[in-house]
């Protein structure tokens, strides 16, 4: 591994992260090839700066193998297809897997049509949900991801002016090629990801204002009162809490999360999980140099906008995640310590090599 970059974190490259995740999770049952696709989509969590998503989720991950919630060799099917979509079941195994595997099925249906709906059901955590949406934008296309079914076995968010949790995090993400790359954004309809309070707990900070509230449904910026029973907030007041359920309905309600459900699999948030991907042509009305002028076009309109105050510029969707792939990508991915030794004990735990 590289040098230690900073006296509290410890920087790595990419490929080094990856691969030891990948025998981390080979030593704990997984196939090699699930063990590579999801080590690299974690360690690309962590490359793009979404560290919620990144090493410190692998623990856990290898927790559920060991309790039977994730099936770390299960290989993803079709279950289900009509013209211009389909259904695919992972048979428990990393969502990473599930999800990458309907992704690549359906931009081959993009081929012959204009329009494909892919969903998943039957998988573990999905990670960086932006990361589907890119692999399409990668191959050409535009796609929108989102997921729902987490709150019917672990509610944590109250809806716009109630007390009592139902949703969970219900995540949506968006990628449309562009001439530099992307335009991309992913983002819990929560006021932020749950991680985060886990996060904040351990490290003794705070939470943001409008983040969450305590068991009595009152504001709060303390992770311990939202541990003791608070909830999330949905982002953005009664939008985002509009938002939230439309993606219940496109992914546990029209995929079926329910009617694949298996007891003792999954887990309380993933057993009636429901993943709902739309990926489309972006020529299907005009020609794709039109597409790709105009969104370069628009693109460059954000980014000339004069920035307000306190504002140093104004950024295109996506952009953030851009540059810190790029700075991580040259410097390396710094590893907070308690991440890095969570690594090291999960591989000896498992008798997986430590670098």
């Amino acid at each position: 591994m590289s040098g230690v970059g900073t006296v509290s974190d410890r920087v790595v490259r990419f490929a080094e992260l990856s691969g030891f995740i990948a025998r981390i999770f080979a030593a704990a049952g997984a196939s090699e090839e699930n063990a590579r696709v999801c080590a690299a989509h974690i360690a690309g969590a962590n490359l793009c700066g979404v560290d919620t998503h990144g090493a410190w989720q692998v623990a856990g991950y290898v927790d559920d193998i060991r309790r039977g919630l994730l099936a770390a060799d299960a290989e993803p099917r079709v279950v289900r297809e009509q013209p211009g979509a389909l259904l695919v079941a992972g048979g428990w195994t990393f969502g990473q897997v599930a999800a990458e595997f309907a992704v690549h099925e359906g931009l081959k249906r993009l081929e012959d049509q204009a329009v494909v709906l892919a969903g998943v059901v039957q998988c573990h955590h999905l990670g960086r949900v932006g990361h589907y949406p890119e692999l399409a934008a990668e191959r050409g296309a535009i796609a929108v991801v989102c997921g729902g079914g987490y709150g019917v076995g672990s509610p944590i968010t109250v809806p716009f002016g109630g007390r009592d949790p139902v949703f969970n995090t219900n995540p949506l993400a968006y990628a449309a090629p562009a001439p530099d790359g992307r335009v991309m954004a992913d983002f819990a309809t929560t006021a932020g990801a749950n991680a985060r309070v886990r996060i904040a707990r351990e490290r003794g900070e705070p939470l943001p204002e409008g983040f969450a509230v305590d068991a009595e449904g009152r504001p709060t910026t303390d992770a311990e009162a939202v541990a003791a029973g608070g909830s999330l907030l949905p982002f953005g007041g009664h939008k985002g809490y509009a938002l939230m359920t439309l993606i219940e309905v496109l992914s546990r309600i029209v995929m079926g999360g329910d009617d694949y459900a298996e007891e003792s699999r999954g887990g309380p948030v993933y057993g009636h999980q429901g993943v709902c991907m739309l990926l489309l042509r972006p020529d299907v009305f005009r020609p794709a140099a039109d597409y790709r002028a105009g969104v370069a076009d628009l693109a460059d309109a954000l980014r000339a906008v004069r920035p307000a105050p306190g504002f140093a510029e104004v950024l295109a969707p996506g952009d953030p995640e851009r540059r810190t792939r790029a700075e991580r990508a040259r410097d390396g991915i710094p590893l907070p310590p308690e991440v890095w030794q969570s690594l090291l004990d999960t591989a000896a735990a498992v008798g997986a090599a430590a670098p």
